[in-house]
């Protein structure tokens, strides 16, 4: 899964058909597995471990979309379409790290995990811009989900890049170079809360896109302002003034709220200034906004007592460390 660090929301159309985007974003050792086994019986078993949902399904080159493991669905659906699985049963088991609608991509790396479990089993010659477009299609065209590009890129990618979004379908992938001190300094001082809050991205980001396409002026120099964050972002990083982080994410959250409307709410205003009281220099909301988690740059020591401060809203810190690598699959 990923961190988004700045631009985020610029990845969505029509704004980046129209104006292009900026994403800058890092992935961290919060994952989404997928693993199919075969079966000697003529049936499809989809289970989601971490939800606990299973269904079995007579073998069948269409699987009902219905609301229940549909992402699961759609990813074999499409596989089945393009490329013609054999005439074998097989079990698809996943498991994901955090949960649905807290803001690090976990759909999207959940549909990258399947998909990267179907292409090893297959043998497809799929690279990683193929994977991350396959992913993209599934959710937003196959399943209607609204949302932007940046989640699957990143899960199939890995480690920390800037990102491009044009019109098109046009997405430019650039692994940054980042100091391995810094990087080290950036994991030391960016806490990641989970506000135990959940929310559906699919409204907000609708809200958002109609801002656009409705020329609501106020949404869309936000969104310029925050495609301007992203290359402050990457400067940061790159040059290692990482003082200046905290600044670059608060500036980040005033533009964000103004994108749509639900993207914050009192509640999460309360977390953001119980924070900054206790030492975090800027922060923000992951994902589209309304729940799940955020993050918060605080330097020097002052990790522990934001953590501290934080305890009395009932969400928890979580742990993690930034990973250069992206989807990976094996054979056993």
């Amino acid at each position: 899964m990923r961190i988004g660090l700045a631009g985020g929301g610029t990845d969505v159309s029509p704004y980046s058909d129209l104006f292009g985007g900026a994403i800058l974003n890092a992935t961290v050792s919060l994952f989404a597995s997928a693993n199919i086994e075969p079966l000697q019986e003529n049936v499809i078993i989809l289970e989601a471990i971490d939800r606990k949902e299973e269904q079995r399904f007579e073998w069948s080159h269409e699987l009902p979309i219905n609301g229940q493991l549909d992402l699961l669905k759609g990813v074999y659906n499409r596989i089945q379409k393009e490329y013609s699985l054999p005439l074998t049963g097989f079990k698809l088991s996943t498991f994901v790290d955090a949960p649905a609608g807290s803001g690090l991509g976990t759909s999207s790396t959940l549909v990258v995990a399947i998909i990267g479990a179907f292409a090893e089993m297959l043998r497809l010659p799929l690279g990683e811009y193929d994977i991350a477009h396959l992913a993209y299609e599934i959710e937003r065209v196959d399943l209607g989900m609204a949302g932007g590009k940046q989640d699957q890129y990143a899960a199939t990618f890995g480690g920390v890049n800037f990102m491009e979004f044009y019109a098109d379908n046009k997405v430019i992938v650039n692994p940054l170079r980042v100091k391995q001190k810094y990087l080290f300094e950036l994991e030391n001082n960016l806490l990641l809360y989970y506000t135990a809050t959940s929310r559906e991205s699919a409204k907000i980001i609708e809200k958002q896109s109609r801002n656009v396409v409705d020329k609501k002026e106020k949404s869309i120099e936000a969104m310029h302002q925050l495609k301007h964050q992203a290359q402050l972002m990457k400067e940061a990083l790159l040059k290692g003034r990482l003082h200046e982080i905290g600044e670059v994410l608060d500036f980040g959250f005033q533009q964000k709220r103004k994108m749509a409307e639900g993207i914050s709410n009192s509640f999460m205003e309360d977390i953001y200034e119980t924070a900054k009281k206790a030492g975090a220099t800027g922060g923000k909301i992951s994902g589209a906004g309304g729940g799940g988690f955020m993050i918060f740059y605080c330097p020097g020591i002052t990790k522990y007592q934001v953590t501290e401060a934080l305890s009395k809203f009932g969400g928890h810190c979580r742990q993690y460390q930034f990973v250069d690598h992206g989807l990976m699959t094996w054979t056993i």
